[in-house]
């Protein structure tokens, strides 16, 4: 579903990633880990398009995207981007929120499926709540949904466990689960929580300095050695 090849990022004159290359597959959760300030959320912004990369090829689905290509036009081919620190919009009520994924379907599919509400009930219990009244983890759970009423075939996950109490962190990990059993669509994490990433996780690929210093799956993955390279 994702295929990058040698791709770098600038901000400004300062080089943040190095050469990256990765893939993400259908029906797996790819856990991307490192250190704060090692480029994961970078990669992600360059994923999603909301930052441009500064070179390197990338493909969703086996589609060329180009250099230029627009957040829009990525959420278009399919990537949902769950940012770090949620982003919900505040003054706008639950359903509101949910509704600016419609924006990439066509209008006949301009509705909340019921499966929305079946793994996060609380939202329908809120569907009228604005979205600065909820708490962090019901905001989380809100722009988890919210991507997803998008149908991405790639779903990007910044940090997701920040900052929310563990009954809801395990409720995101049986959604992610359950994404991903589901088989139509692959999982990329960013995940300080190791433990949590380290049980959901299929491929891992670890950052340091920009630079990928792991790229393998489960399989061939030790706890221990995975767990020494993305450790301060």
């Amino acid at each position: 579903m994702l295929d990058i090849k040698n791709l770098t990022l600038h901000y400004g004159h300062s080089q943040i990633l190095y050469d990256v290359s990765m893939q993400a597959e259908l029906g797996k959760t790819t856990c991307l880990m490192g250190t704060n300030g090692v480029g994961k959320t970078s990669l992600l912004k360059a994923i999603s398009g909301t930052h441009k990369r500064s070179g390197g090829d990338m493909s969703i689905n086996g589609q060329t995207v180009g250099l230029n290509a627009p957040a829009h036009a990525l959420a278009h081919m399919g990537v949902g981007y769950v940012p770090q620190g949620r982003d919900v919009f505040p003054l706008m009520t639950v359903r509101e929120n949910l509704e600016t994924g419609f924006a990439c379907l066509p209008k006949d599919e301009h509705f909340i499926p019921d499966e929305i509400f079946e793994l996060f009930p609380i939202l329908k219990d809120f569907v009228n709540r604005r979205g600065g009244d909820l708490s962090g983890g019901q905001q989380q759970q809100l722009s988890i949904a919210r991507a997803l009423v998008a149908k991405p075939k790639l779903l990007l996950l910044d940090e997701p466990t920040e900052g929310i109490q563990p009954n809801i962190i395990k409720q995101i990990g049986e959604v992610i689960k359950y994404l991903r059993d589901r088989g139509d669509m692959a999982i990329l994490l960013v995940e300080q929580f190791f433990d949590f990433a380290y049980d959901l996780g299929d491929h891992f690929v670890a950052l340091e300095r920009g630079n990928v210093i792991h790229d393998a799956s489960a399989a061939d993955t030790n706890r221990e050695d995975l767990l020494a390279k993305v450790s301060v």
